[in-house]
């Protein structure tokens, strides 16, 4: 009778290792909180998706299961004119990045702050996509740079194009990713092509800076809007041109953190302080509706909502997605990094702060130690950047306005 009752105890052992394993596995990582235990922050609901914005690579659209356009014609609607920006257009046709002062038609948005270096914990020990590389939290020294206040806007942007005659890539290429709630119907019959891994988001046929959800689109009345649809590449050059240069990785996670330790946002742990926004993210369901309850259904003003910590800036997180200098990488070591630059070489490229696309259940990336990637020759409707400098440029030393 022995060897049915040691067949029990070994069937129990057995269930109870497989009841442990299943228990481990519905563990969910959860995000910065300031209590030590690991609780999820505030509206998280531990089935986070991803809004599909690292998969953003002409290698990744296939034809639409859906075929978009019910006409079966395979070229996008006809564009219109592609005339340049004319807001501001007579005053600044040969105003170059050497302090010129403010135009009567917008006001420069080009500051920088100084940011003093520091020690602070880049990443975190309670990731909420491990596979994004968001962790370990890891002791790192920041030598002091300046940074710019705001993201680049368009009216910046064209400064640069009027200059240089630059063309951005998702020029040269013919297209770019938008978001399909924000394409219009004419121009949408024309597709036929998605993103696998993200459907909503469609290759536009001359989708560019100047025309953010397609030909029949213009930014004449968002000249203060961040620039979108540029590249890693446009990016570098634009930087280069002013004097300045993309922030390292580190150095955007340090401003965004602003001195404070395993919190979410710049300010704190509340993704609304005192119950106003603060960001511009999306609200409602993605990617069918968003209720604009920050006030915009896409990208904001750069000027938008307080300074988000104290060093100042401004939309650090939220509005639009910001490139990096640095490669992609998922690996980090716990040892002290000194003024880290990433890999020296990758594939893709490192974006943080989030867009307007984000929201809690798609991915809720908008946190200080959250982070994507693209490659560098990718570009959206949700991308963007801002510059730094190791030392404040020469048309920006004698005033921070120009």
């Amino acid at each position: 009778m022995a060897a049915p009752m040691k067949n029990k105890m070994l069937i129990s052992s057995k269930f109870l290792v497989l009841l442990l394993i299943i228990g481990l596995l519905s563990i969910t990582a959860c995000g910065e909180d300031d209590q030590s235990s690991c609780s999820k922050p505030d509206g998280a609901t531990g089935d986070e998706k991803s809004c599909g914005c690292g998969a953003l690579n002409r290698k990744n659209v296939e034809k639409s299961g859906e075929n978009l356009n019910q006409d079966g014609d395979d070229s996008s609607a006809a564009a219109v004119e592609d005339e340049d920006v004319e807001q501001g257009e007579a005053d600044h046709d040969k105003v170059k990045y050497s302090g010129a002062k403010n135009s009567p038609v917008f006001r420069r948005t080009n500051q920088m702050v100084l940011i003093n270096g520091g020690e602070f914990l880049m990443g975190t020990d309670k990731p909420l996509f491990p596979q994004d590389g968001e962790g370990p939290a890891r002791r790192t020294k920041i030598g002091s740079f300046y940074v710019d206040i705001h993201e680049v806007s368009n009216a910046e942007f064209q400064l640069f194009t009027k200059d240089t005659g630059y063309v951005t890539e998702a020029e040269k290429f013919g297209d770019s990713f938008v978001l399909e709630a924000f394409i219009s119907p004419e121009v949408l019959k024309g597709i036929s092509q998605a993103v696998a891994a993200a459907p909503w988001w469609l290759p536009v046929k001359q989708a560019d800076w100047k025309h953010p959800e397609g030909p029949d689109t213009d930014i004449k009345n968002r000249m203060d809007h961040p620039v979108i649809h540029v590249s890693w590449n446009d990016a570098v050059a634009y930087c280069d041109w002013a004097g300045k240069r993309l922030p390292t990785e580190a150095e955007f996670e340090y401003v965004c953190k602003g001195g404070l330790t395993e919190r979410l946002y710049p300010w704190g742990n509340k993704e609304m302080p005192k119950n106003q926004h603060w960001m511009n993210i999306w609200h409602g369901d993605f990617p069918g509706n968003n209720t604009k309850d920050d006030g915009y259904a896409t990208t904001a003003p750069v000027t938008s909502y307080p300074p988000q910590n104290k060093f100042g800036v401004k939309n650090i997180i939220g509005n639009a997605w910001e490139w990096t200098s640095d490669w992609w990488e998922v690996h980090h070591s716990t040892e002290l990094q000194k003024n880290p630059h990433g890999p020296k070489s990758g594939k893709d490229k490192v974006k943080k702060g989030g867009s307007y696309m984000c929201t809690k259940k798609y991915c809720y990336r908008y946190r200080c130690s959250a982070r994507s990637q693209n490659t560098p020759d990718s570009s959206a409707s949700n991308l963007g950047f801002r510059c730094a400098s190791n030392t404040l440029p020469d048309h920006l030393s004698d005033s921070n306005e120009v």
